[in-house]
């Protein structure tokens, strides 16, 4: 209720049709609450019964479709499932509709006027008085048409059509995900009416010149006036192009430029400005600061249009195996989110749309977890999600849903265009994701470098494209996926007797990943590992049921579950940010749907975003300055043999510094029994130097007493307060003795 009313408000406030500083641009915000039904033809509904706000996807209706359940019916039990195929559906497509009506005055008659859409999905058809006023199978870009023709004074109607994922043409650059099985439709973004004169700012896009300390406002300006219809009759008209740049937060002005455009009738020109800057503020994580560039465009010096563009001087890019923010090297550290994936999830429903949980998601966990990337993984977010990490410091990894097919080379490309210019305001897009774990070659060798053209300020993934398939100079990076617990053997506990993965000991080879990592010449950014989902009622997700079926017992309980997670992914990670050639660890995955094929970093009701004991540890593991501890598991690792009671553990604490400036503090460590007490504590200082490692070897004597410990590393970096935990099991017995039935499990919010 609280969203609807919400909803509601942007609604009033939108038919108030709120006019720019210059008054030659009115918006009626058309989100809120319309009317909504659905038809197996594609014909209208005679009556529409339901309501549905906007934004939002068909789910949301009111009351319920038919197809509710199907599309959110939850397993009773786990059983371990590879993939889905998009084409087993369990429900009848249909053909979705969405009616409202808005005011339009006299005045505005007069003007040009376009209806836009962010965000819809699939296959979006639209109508205003009867008239038909364009289709798109764009899913994941702004959608705009001119119905200046089709108003008239009073009450317009406009009638959206949304068509089903199984009826997406073929060319439509709209891919498939294999572990998603419901592909809801619907209207996703915001939706407005707005009006100018002849000349109108179609795209605006402001690109950071630190170098040269400007901007270039490089803009899509679309005439209205009438085309060439009779021999002789003019083509051309001139436009003067005004930006003002001021500071978001205080409107300071801070920089202006004017240029005149030669703009062609009926149609588009792009045309660039430049505007340099007396000194620039940049925006970084720590400092997310950002401009406002007022674009206006002036016909025979009457205002024809103006827009505000929020953006940020900042450049992206690397320098050998690293890379750059504002030409200062940067590791990543984050993880990633399948947003589309949530969609599906039963308890979603309007939490996507929510500003203030979407804030705490983006914002308040991922500050406290030493985050500063996340990767928006197979499928696109609502713009106001960029817009919050705009403001809040997050940069992102902004990934096309290409997992499997992308459609038509010449509808990809004019896709992929429009979301470079339709999102290449947001300092937070740091990295442009054209390909998850997939090869093409127009996307990697002939579609980038044009797209780099329209944006040189980041850098492209394409996937697993290398340079040896031809992505040559375009290939900016590499995205290993280390999953080397994949539980995907045939008969795992054979697969993983045989060959053990020694979980803990860092600079492993596994499987040769570390090789991998030294040979390759370009950035690596490890932005998926892990293989130990959970739902978050501590179940198995379908693809990790063999993993904890091995290490503990199948059924095990849900705390042995979550245990188990959050110690292997807090090693794992230790083990990737241990290696220094890495340019960034980014774990998988923060967000997802709770009943699929992974999990995510949450437990009990997802409105909540309660932290599972995973998420909390990854606040040690992630943390810029850190020192880990560097052996194998003894506690889970099967194969790792007793240490004599009384014996000697040599151990090596490896520190890692992320940062500029080198790093110094004391290393407290210490032994715990079954019970959790203290047998053993002994300290070491450590000096980790700027964004290098350090390694310090020691030695331990061991109890006596036979059982299983837990040994902690807590590091205090100089000038801060809480420390930084690492910790391993160690066994102590005799040999072939069996292994320990008691363990200490540390509470994840003891520190």
């Amino acid at each position: 209720m609280r969203f609807l009313l919400a909803l509601l408000g942007f609604v009033t406030l939108g038919l108030a049709a709120a006019q720019a500083q210059t008054n030659a641009r009115e918006t009626i915000n058309l989100n809120g609450i319309w009317q909504f039904d659905q038809t197996l033809s594609a014909v209208p509904p005679a009556k529409f019964t339901r309501t549905i706000p906007v934004p939002g996807l068909i789910h949301l209706a009111e009351p319920k479709i038919p197809d509710y359940d199907a599309f959110f019916k939850k397993p009773e039990g786990v059983t371990y499932q590879a993939e889905h195929n998009v084409e087993d559906r369990n429900y009848v497509a249909k053909y979705s509709w969405y009616r409202r009506t808005f005011p339009v005055s006299a005045a505005q008659l007069k003007q040009a006027a376009v209806i836009s859409i962010k965000k819809s999905q699939y296959v979006t058809h639209v109508f205003v008085n009867g008239f038909d006023a364009g289709s798109s199978m764009e899913c994941f870009t702004p959608i705009e048409f001119s119905i200046g023709r089709y108003l008239k004074e009073g009450d317009n109607e406009v009638l959206i059509s949304v068509g089903d994922r199984a009826w997406l043409p073929s060319e439509a650059a709209g891919g498939t995900d294999k572990e998603k099985v419901a592909y809801l439709p619907g209207i996703w973004d915001d939706v407005s009416v707005s009006f100018t004169r002849n000349f109108r700012v179609n795209r605006a896009i402001l690109l950071p010149n630190l170098k040269e300390n400007k901007v270039t406002a490089k803009l899509l300006i679309r005439s209205f006036y009438p085309p060439q219809l009779l021999f002789g009759a003019n083509i051309f008209d001139t436009c003067r192009v005004q930006v003002t740049v001021r500071e978001t937060k205080s409107g300071k002005k801070v920089a202006q430029a004017e240029k005149t455009v030669v703009v062609r009738s009926d149609n588009q020109t792009e045309a660039a400005v430049d505007v340099p800057f007396a000194k620039s503020h940049l925006w970084t994580p720590d400092d997310p600061f950002r401009y406002t560039a007022t674009v206006r465009l002036l016909d025979k010096n009457v205002p024809s249009d103006a827009v505000d563009k929020i953006f940020g001087m900042r450049e992206f890019g690397r320098q050998g195996k690293y890379f750059t923010l504002n030409g200062q090297r940067i590791q990543l550290r984050g993880t990633n989110i399948t947003l589309h994936r949530f969609f599906e999830d039963p308890e979603a429903r309007a939490l996507p749309w929510d500003r203030a949980w979407v804030k705490k998601l983006l914002t308040d966990i991922p500050k406290a977890t030493n985050w500063n990337i996340m990767r928006v993984c197979v499928g696109l977010a609502p713009d106001f999600w960029y817009d919050l990490a705009d403001e809040n410091g997050l940069m992102f990894q902004n990934e096309w849903m290409y997992w499997q097919n992308h459609g038509w080379d010449q509808q990809i490309r004019r896709e992929y265009t429009n979301w470079v210019w339709s999102d290449g305001n947001h300092p937070s897009i740091v990295i442009w994701d054209g390909i998850n774990e997939n090869h093409d070659k127009f996307i990697g060798t002939e579609l980038i470098p044009e797209l780099k053209k329209v944006d040189p300020t980041r850098i492209w993934d394409a996937g697993y494209m290398t340079a040896e398939e031809g992505a040559g100079a375009q290939d900016d990076m590499d995205e290993p996926h280390p999953y080397v617990d994949n539980a995907q053997a045939p008969n795992y506990p054979a697969f993983r007797t045989k060959r053990p993965y020694n979980l803990g000991m860092l600079h492993d080879t596994v499987e040769g990943w570390t090789k991998r990592f030294h040979d390759a010449q370009l950035p690596q950014l490890v932005n998926e590992y892990g293989w130990m989902w959970l739902w978050r009622d501590g179940r198995p997700s379908k693809l990790t049921v063999p993993n904890y079926d091995f290490y503990l017992k199948p059924n095990s309980s849900p705390a042995a579950n979550q245990e188990l997670q959050a110690y292997s992914l807090q090693l794992q990670t230790e083990w990737l940010r241990a290696e220094r050639s890495l340019a960034g660890v980014m774990h998988f995955c923060y967000l997802t749907n709770n009943y699929g094929f992974t999990g995510d970093s949450f437990v009990g009701p997802i409105a909540e975003l309660n932290p599972s004991p995973m998420q909390r540890w990854f606040r040690h593991c992630f943390a810029p300055q850190a020192v880990f501890l560097n052996f194998t598991d003894e506690r889970y690792m099967k194969h790792v043999p007793p240490h004599a009671p009384g014996s000697a553990l040599p151990v090596v604490l490896t520190g890692v510094n992320d940062l500029s400036t080198e790093a110094s503090g004391a290393v407290r460590l210490r032994l715990l029994n079954a019970q959790g007490r203290e047998v053993l504590q002994k300290s070491q200082n450590m000096r980790i130097p700027a964004y290098g490692e350090q390694e310090a070897p020691l030695s331990l004597t061991l109890p006596q007493q036979p059982g299983g410990y837990l040994l902690l590393a807590e590091f205090t970096p100089k000038g801060e307060k809480r420390p930084v935990i690492s910790r391993r099991y160690v066994r102590v017995g005799a040999a072939g003795a069996p292994a320990p039935t008691a363990w200490y499990n540390l509470p994840a919010t003891a520190y």
